[in-house]
């Protein structure tokens, strides 16, 4: 039996979503097309996949047995894609590198001046991520190379530490703690932090409120959630409540933001810039640029072991 294209991939929407509407706007389709084509599909199939109610939509029983084999049906086309992609841009000399708010010119320019320089028919296509979900392999689906804090650990992805960069605390200037040239860690545990969307690794968001050192989540986070660097550029300008974020990040913020301050936090475990990857996104290219990772990093190398967890 032949499928029409995405077909397997509004199912599976669908499916995970519970409702029709919802998971329109995740296709970013119209609700009525996505209606009509798990229509087509069921006709197709010669069962139903799914009972209509006034709440939405839920599996029948063949439903359930058929979403097992449809979600990795998408998954293994997703994989094919991904790597004739990856293969196209080896073929062209080129690598999709990833990074999270600033890019890598900035965290890390001894690194990008070294591999640009040594290999200057090799171009960098920069793409900008949302923060890291799990699993890690997953998040890192659409590029070759990212530089990020160590995500949690994942499956055959590969990492070299870069840089050991101090936490500081981003505050708005009406703040208390604003006024302080210093604080240390035990200053910080009650107050209120910036969210985290609930799709981000629970561990990497953690880190950057301090969850490390208190042991579990603060007591006071805001209503609003980011799940990119971009919205939590804007909720720290406009939110009553703090953040730890790395000293190159904030030092860039701060200018750019000028009703908020950064205060440096004397007794935090620092984070570690890394250069992180999925095994199967290795080529020529991708091992040059490690290689040049090695080179301009004083830490230890791990790679090919799987990413530590953040911060360590």
């Amino acid at each position: 039996m032949r499928f029409r294209r995405d077909q397997l991939r509004y199912f599976v929407a669908v499916a995970d979503d519970g409702q029709v509407t919802s998971a329109a706007a995740r296709l970013h389709m119209a609700q009525p097309a996505l209606s009509q084509a798990i229509g087509h599909l069921e006709d197709d199939l010669g069962f139903k996949l799914f009972e209509r109610h006034s709440r939405g939509v839920t599996l029948t029983p063949a439903g359930v047995v058929f979403l097992e084999r449809a979600r990795l049906a998408v998954e293994a086309e997703d994989m094919v894609t991904q790597a004739a992609s990856a293969l196209a841009r080896a073929a062209q000399g080129a690598i999709e590198f990833g990074y999270l708010g600033l890019p890598p010119s900035v965290t890390n320019p001894a690194l990008i001046e070294s591999f640009t320089a040594a290999h200057p028919n090799v171009e960098l296509d920069l793409r900008e991520l949302p923060f890291p979900s799990l699993p890690t392999e997953s998040w890192l689906a659409d590029v070759d190379v990212a530089i990020a804090s160590r995500p949690t650990a994942g499956k055959d992805v590969w990492s070299v530490p870069l840089s050991v960069v101090p936490r500081v605390v981003l505050a708005p200037r009406s703040h208390p703690l604003a006024e302080r040239a210093e604080v240390a860690v035990a200053d910080l545990l009650d107050e209120a932090f910036i969210g985290f969307h609930e799709s981000v690794d629970p561990a990497w968001a953690g880190f950057w409120s301090l969850d490390d050192h208190r042991g579990a989540p603060p007591p006071n986070l805001t209503a609003a959630r980011s799940a990119n660097a971009q919205e939590r550029f804007a909720m720290i300008a406009t939110e009553p409540a703090i953040t730890t974020m790395p000293e190159c990040h904030a030092a860039v913020i701060t200018k750019a933001l000028p009703t908020v301050a950064a205060i440096a936090l004397a007794d935090a475990d620092p984070t570690v810039l890394t250069l992180i990857g999925r095994e199967d996104r290795r080529g020529p290219n991708v091992d040059a640029l490690i290689a040049t990772a090695k080179e301009v990093s004083a830490l230890p190398a791990v790679d090919g072991e799987a990413a530590p967890t953040p911060g360590s």
